[in-house]
């Protein structure tokens, strides 16, 4: 029986709620509703941590953050921790990665044979903060800043970076078909969209009128009755440095919404490679 390959596809910070098959109904994302009526749709499945790094260390390497010391996104995935993209290359299979993976320490592979693009995070360990000093950790870049100034553009850096990864992949794809290498392979493909900030260009934002956009059912709740986690969050995020509006709340979901549009065209762009290659 001859081994099967596998494409892997991850995009940042969705949320299973604005998905259309799990019963949204104003996200546009054609591609994956396609790929939903043909495949398995999971009802009850978390990731192991809210944060980028060590989410992803427990996904490749199947062990609970707090098992291999992924605690924040500064934290080192050490290179000693066996991945599955190891046990896929002891199979005979060829492992490939395009795009975010947020790998921390001298280790920018951790099983994966090809890294085609360069990661969007620093590897190195600026981000270490000081628990000793919880009130002076470094600054924090998810501030309110993302809300108020979202909104279309021409270009960003994360666009820039999420067409990249599509470009490589679908090259990569088409070349597969033309090397002399028989092995299956495990392909690893990380979008950073729809993660912050909310912008987007035009083609895709207009694919929503504001009219359209939800607003949050939960209204904001006062400082002063929040527990104390979401009291550090709220002052990381410089909540009290800016007047959120109602406008401002709208746009960023607007923003939001144009980026899952956008993500799906990649997802779309990516299976089609995959058909015109018969693969």
């Amino acid at each position: 029986m001859q081994k099967p390959n596998f494409l892997i596809i991850q995009a940042d910070q969705v949320a299973a709620q604005w998905l259309p098959m799990y019963g949204n109904s104003v996200v546009k994302m054609p591609h994956l509703e396609a790929l939903a009526e043909h495949g398995v749709i999971f009802e009850n499945a978390y990731c192991n941590s809210p944060l980028c790094a060590p989410s992803r260390f427990s996904m490749l390497s199947g062990f609970l953050p707090s098992k291999i010391a992924a605690y924040d996104n500064a934290a080192e995935f050490s290179s000693a921790i066996p991945c599955f993209t190891h046990y896929l290359r002891a199979l005979g299979y060829r492992t490939i990665l395009s795009g975010k993976m947020h790998f921390v320490g001298p280790d920018g592979l951790h099983g994966f044979e090809e890294r085609l693009t360069t990661d969007v995070y620093p590897s190195d360990y600026t981000w270490t903060p000081d628990w000793s000093h919880p009130e002076r950790l470094l600054e924090w870049y998810h501030t309110m800043t993302s809300v108020v100034q979202a909104g279309p553009c021409v270009a960003s850096m994360d666009i820039d970076y999420d067409d990249d990864v599509a470009f490589q992949t679908v090259r990569k794809l088409r070349a597969i078909v033309r090397d002399d290498d028989e092995r299956p392979f495990c392909f690893f493909v990380s979008f950073t969209h729809p993660h912050d900030p909310y912008i987007m260009t035009d083609d895709y934002w207009n694919l929503y009128k504001s009219d359209d956009i939800p607003m949050p059912k939960i209204p904001v709740q006062p400082f002063e009755n929040l527990d104390p986690h979401s009291q550090r969050l709220w002052t990381m995020c410089a909540t009290d440095e800016f007047e959120i509006t109602p406008e401002h709340i709208r746009t960023a979901r607007h923003g939001y919404f144009a980026s899952l549009s956008y993500i799906d065209d990649k997802i779309g762009q990516i299976i089609k490679a995959l058909k015109d290659t018969n693969q």
